[in-house]
């Protein structure tokens, strides 16, 4: 998977706001965050009601790092939320065969997998890091000046 993956991901979450369809963008380690911190608020519940809401939710850079089982099946429990008449794009950098680095329990794993594999749709985007090519650039332009 491409490092580009998360602009492609912004690009889709535009041209479904330009269908008239309500997005929601944010990185997995943010989604983690806002699941913990509503958790210890007591707000987790309407939080949870809130990621289910929006036609498409886009959660980046998913294997970042390990999640727990908390975290595991607060994802499930999302994914199931979302199962009808809603899309969840994730962006990764990992291999699909990788999921059980990201996801220990091997249960959750599976049930997410299970949630994932009948409907999803996989694009796998492949070229240079987005990042490699404005570097590049920016040294270019050092260069010439």
């Amino acid at each position: 998977m491409s490092r580009a993956a998360g602009r492609d991901a912004q690009a889709t979450g535009l041209h479904a706001c330009a269908c008239g369809k309500s997005v929601l963008y944010m990185t997995v380690t943010t989604w983690l965050e806002n699941v913990a911190l509503a958790r210890s608020s007591g707000t987790y519940l309407r939080y949870r009601d809130k990621i289910a809401k929006p036609d498409v939710l886009i959660l980046d850079d998913m294997g970042m790092r390990k999640l727990s089982a908390t975290e595991a099946q607060d994802l499930c429990e999302i994914l199931e939320e979302r199962t009808i008449g809603k899309s969840t794009v994730f962006t990764t950098q990992l291999p699909l065969d990788h999921g059980s680095e990201v996801i220990g329990d091997p249960v959750i794993a599976d049930a997410i997998r299970d949630r994932l594999e009948h409907a999803a749709l996989v694009i796998q985007i492949t070229g240079e890091s987005y990042r490699g090519v404005k570097a590049r650039k920016l040294a270019s332009k050092k260069k010439d000046a």
